[in-house]
């Protein structure tokens, strides 16, 4: 339990500084005159990084042990925060956005180190027959930390500026890093010599269609959350001035906040929403699909009120601000669902390469989001970002139908 708490420490401070920096960056880069698909580029390496890094990270953690990776995650994300204040605002825009992307790739990395880590950890560390609560318990409470972080982001742009928030929280986080050095409990696997790095490509067939369907949920959000909707709420609540661009990025970062806090906590309680103690898991396999299925209507039914404006006015943005509150709350459901049925299709022997390829997964679905969330905004406005994402949720869902439900475990 000890290790089980240092453990979750660690990770919300990382997700804290996390959420931050992605607000931070949207929205300082924004008031520079980014467009949506130049805001895109500043994430995608990002996400590709998450790509590289979950597989590798995988083969990591089985070859030198969790600890050494949650602290390496740790450790890069502070010094990708030190190398962020470097940012020269006289640099051309082309230069600025290389920069950013190379930086933010490096967090991308740190970010997949901690998280692969610390979802391991809750493999080996969870008591028996609690596997469900304790992983929505750390997730959902992540989810929770890391809107607080959005919200902190907003604030910090608005407060310190740009560089003295982003050394501010480097400065946390280091100081956090050497707590957890120092206080790190024993109980977590040291790792094998043996591991090979092909081991983290899984030939599980639930493993594998559970990882399309991540692909595809994780896209159908960031559609909308990475640069569109932001975007959206800024040209809605700012009127140009230094007072109004404050004033947006509060609401904005207090919009996202309560997003990701809700998300969060719908998603730590998913285990009794879905009455996951007294249901076989044969029961919540099924419900992965039924419960996409429905994700799938609120962005569709968006889509359509959109269609049906002339434009931004208070019911389109009252609308959308209570619909994306709904998405949250069941693409809580639904991924409190496959964050619980990829560590019961693993075996504690290679948690962490099937959560390494699963998360993989994860952010091949972020990364194609990411990069939608410019593109569809730019050329087609709400609508077709909207619309875009009701297609992976339907996709997501289509892929969640082909989990064999008589396998609940498999090497």
């Amino acid at each position: 339990m000890n290790a089980y708490i240092a453990v979750t420490a660690s990770y919300w401070a990382f997700m804290l500084t996390d959420g931050a920096l992605r607000m931070l960056v949207l929205l300082h880069f924004h008031t520079l005159g980014f467009s949506p698909v130049q805001l895109a580029y500043l994430f995608v390496l990002y996400e590709i990084a998450g790509i590289v890094t979950n597989l590798s990270a995988g083969w990591i953690a089985a070859r030198f042990g969790l600890t050494l990776t949650l602290y390496l995650g740790l450790g890069l994300q502070v010094l990708a925060l030190l190398a962020l204040a470097q940012l020269d605002p006289t640099w051309a825009i082309g230069t600025s956005v290389v920069f950013v992307m190379l930086v933010q790739g490096a967090s991308g990395v740190a970010k997949d180190l901690a998280k692969m880590a610390s979802k391991s950890a809750v493999k080996i560390l969870a008591p028996d027959g609690g596997l469900f609560r304790w992983v929505a318990l750390l997730t959902g409470s992540k989810n929770a930390v890391k809107g607080l972080g959005f919200l902190l982001g907003a604030v910090l742009l608005a407060t310190l500026g740009f560089t003295a928030a982003v050394l501010a929280m480097a400065a946390v986080l280091a100081v956090i890093l050497l707590a957890v050095l120092a206080f790190m409990p024993a109980g977590l696997p040291k790792g094998r010599k043996g591991a090979k790095f092909t081991e983290v490509f899984s030939k599980s067939h639930n493993v594998n269609w559970l990882s399309a369907a991540r692909v595809f949920l994780f896209g159908a959000r960031d559609i909308w959350f990475v640069v569109g909707i932001p975007i959206y709420f800024y040209a809605v609540l700012s009127d140009g001035t230094v007072a109004g661009n404050r004033t947006a990025f509060f609401m904005i970062g207090t919009f996202m906040a309560v997003w990701i806090i809700l998300y969060g906590a719908v998603q730590a309680a998913a285990p009794k929403l879905l009455r996951a103690d007294t249901r076989p898991a044969a029961d919540l396999i099924g419900a992965a699909r039924q419960w996409a299925w429905g994700l799938a209507a609120v962005p569709a039914v968006l889509t359509s009120a959109v269609v049906l404006s002339t434009g931004p006015q208070l019911w389109l943005t009252v609308t959308l601000v209570l619909g994306l509150l709904v998405f949250g709350a069941i693409f809580a459901v639904n991924s409190a669902l496959h964050s619980y049925l990829i560590l019961s299709f693993s075996k504690a022997e290679r948690v962490t390469m099937d959560v390494g390829f699963y998360y993989m997964a994860n952010a091949a679905g972020r990364l194609s989001g990411t990069l939608l969330s410019g593109l569809t905004y730019q050329a087609g406005g709400l609508a077709l970002m909207l619309g875009a994402a009701a297609v992976m949720v339907a996709l997501s869902a289509l892929a969640a139908g082909r989990l064999d439900r008589s396998v609940t475990q498999t090497g």
